[in-house]
């Protein structure tokens, strides 16, 4: 069997037809109906001219029409690009440019800002152009198709004839929070292996369409509510789970803790899935002031990704909803999903052992277990090829090591004698105060702890004495009183080792982070630049 995403879906799609896949808003769609749309979706997008192997920029808010056109493109063997619909003119500009893009679907309101920059995007022929009736003003360009009213006759939504592969491409952009946003280039096959497990996460992959029909027909459907973009690995990853395991997809134009509630008690969602702390916290809140507005019974778990859960969080979770399974995932767009990952009562991270995740050193040989020696988290297996344009960093971050391609993330890990895997942090943020080194994750864990305090991002600021010193912004938490600066640094030292506590600390009405909940440290840095308390 081919494990072509397009196939997988459609092969589902056939066997549970009358399921509803996707619901946003009043908009629901069954199995057939959505795979109707994406095939007439489909041969639009050829009509426009674009060839297999074409970049297809995806640019708008969490909608139906975002999973028709992910799934349209699969379908033609086009190329999706996931575009961050915050970006400012000149990274949209370098997006546009860097991935080769020859066509854009975007959504009404975000097409200002696409047009300032098309004429500087050559390989951009073609704009498709989703309409919101009430969402304000917005420009367009003359010769935009519009996706509201394309031909769905049986001619214009038949499947279409193509030579799919476990080679087509899938193309996800990260963040860039610390530095301009890369494209990690993904197989389906990878992707599918990698990313959805092979489409179970909690067992043996399916490796024919066979198997993953039979395992969707076993099941009854159950609801995936996601509350992140779909611009968002993590969310995608989500999605299409849900799909192909014949369940319905959730979705939210914009998070709002309260709507989460209603949509869980309307929808009768069995599993919520977030991005850390950034979402999960605001849902605790709301689920503590008005949880019981509302029927919760079908929620019974809570899957986050994308972001660390603290073990703050994941307790009063607990707490709020006694039983409630909380899986903590840990993955990034250049890796898929590497496993669950716990916080323990000493603010440790751990994954559990995995035969194809491992602790590296910087000449790429395995860290042995048990020794205490710190390397790289590292992959192997089902990875991407590298980064869209970026030879230089894909041989960094994938390299081919005797005919194996790994991936090499930027964690900082050490191995136990166990096989199981204590991550420590990003390497880029490690902070080196006198010599001893400190990673943000780990203060920001104490900090969250605390029950006055929202949100915490932590940075190394420059010191003329240590070379650099921990500070931390601080978001308290609303409807509570502001903790002082000394109370905190009071609370974190319960937790963590005298030089780790933050030398200064300031606070701020709301921490910056992307609409999934990613820690903008460049952010964070500049707020610190300035910081004396």
């Amino acid at each position: 069997m081919t494990l072509n995403l397009a196939n997988l879906y459609e092969a589902v799609a056939a066997a549970v037809p009358d399921r509803t896949a996707v619901i946003c808003g009043e908009r629901r769609l069954t199995f057939a109906e959505l795979d109707r749309r994406a095939s007439g979706l489909a041969h639009r997008i050829r009509a426009a001219g674009v060839e297999p192997g074409g970049h297809v920029g995806v640019q708008m808010l969490n909608g139906v029409e975002y999973v028709e056109t992910l799934l349209a493109c699969f379908k033609v063997r086009a190329v999706p690009v996931n575009i961050n619909y915050r970006y400012t003119d000149r990274e949209l500009q370098y997006l546009y440019t860097d991935a080769n893009l020859v066509a854009l679907v975007i959504d009404e309101d975000f097409t200002p800002a696409a047009a300032r920059v098309a004429a500087d995007c050559p390989e951009l022929r073609q704009v498709m152009v989703v309409r919101n009736e009430d969402e304000g003003e917005a420009v367009t360009w003359p010769d935009h198709v519009g996706l509201d009213d394309y031909d769905a006759s049986p001619e214009a939504t038949a499947p279409l004839a193509a030579e799919r592969t476990a080679d087509d491409r899938f193309i996800l952009y990260t963040g860039g929070t610390t530095g301009m946003p890369k494209g990690v280039v993904w197989r389906h096959e990878d992707f599918y292996m990698a990313a959805l497990r092979g489409g179970n996460h909690g067992g043996d992959p399916h490796l024919t369409s066979e198997s993953l029909v039979a395992a969707a027909l076993a099941g009854t459907g159950i609801g995936y509510l996601i509350t992140a973009p779909l611009m968002h690995g993590a969310a995608v990853y989500t999605l299409l789970t849900a799909l192909f395991t014949g369940s319905s997809g959730i979705l939210m134009r914009r998070y709002d803790p309260i709507e989460t509630l209603r949509l869980i008690d309307r929808e009768k969602a069995t599993i919520v899935t977030v991005v850390g702390d950034a979402i999960a916290r605001p849902l605790a809140d709301a689920v503590r002031a008005h949880g019981d507005e509302y029927d919760l019974g079908s929620w019974v778990v809570l899957g986050s990704g994308g972001a660390i859960l603290s073990r703050s969080v994941q307790e009063e979770l607990a707490e709020l909803r006694p039983g409630i399974f909380i899986m903590n995932a840990f993955g990034a767009s250049e890796s898929g999903a590497d496993g669950s990952i716990s916080v323990g009562a000493d603010g440790l991270m751990r994954l559990a052992p995995d035969p194809q995740v491992t602790v590296v050193d910087t000449g790429m040989k395995p860290v042995a277990p048990g020794s205490g020696e710190t390397g790289y988290l590292a992959r192997t297996g089902h990875v991407p090829l590298g980064y869209h344009n970026d030879p230089e960093k894909t041989a960094r971050t994938f390299p081919v090591i005797d005919g194996t391609r790994w991936t090499v993330l930027g964690d900082l890990a050490r191995i136990e004698t166990d096989g199981s895997i204590v991550v420590l942090g990003r390497g880029s943020g490690c902070i080196n105060t006198g010599g001893e080194k400190v990673f943000p994750e780990e203060v920001e864990q104490a900090l969250k702890s605390h029950p006055a305090v929202m949100d915490a991002l932590v940075a190394g600021v420059p010191d003329e004495r240590f070379g650099e010193r921990v500070a931390a912004v601080v978001e308290p938490r609303p409807g509570v009183a502001a903790p002082e600066i000394e109370e905190l640094r009071t609370h974190c030292r319960t937790q963590l080792a005298g030089y780790k506590i933050p030398a200064s600390i300031t606070f701020t009405d709301a921490i910056v982070r992307s609409p999934s909940g990613k820690a903008d440290y460049r952010w964070a840095k500049r707020v610190l630049g300035g910081a004396t308390g």
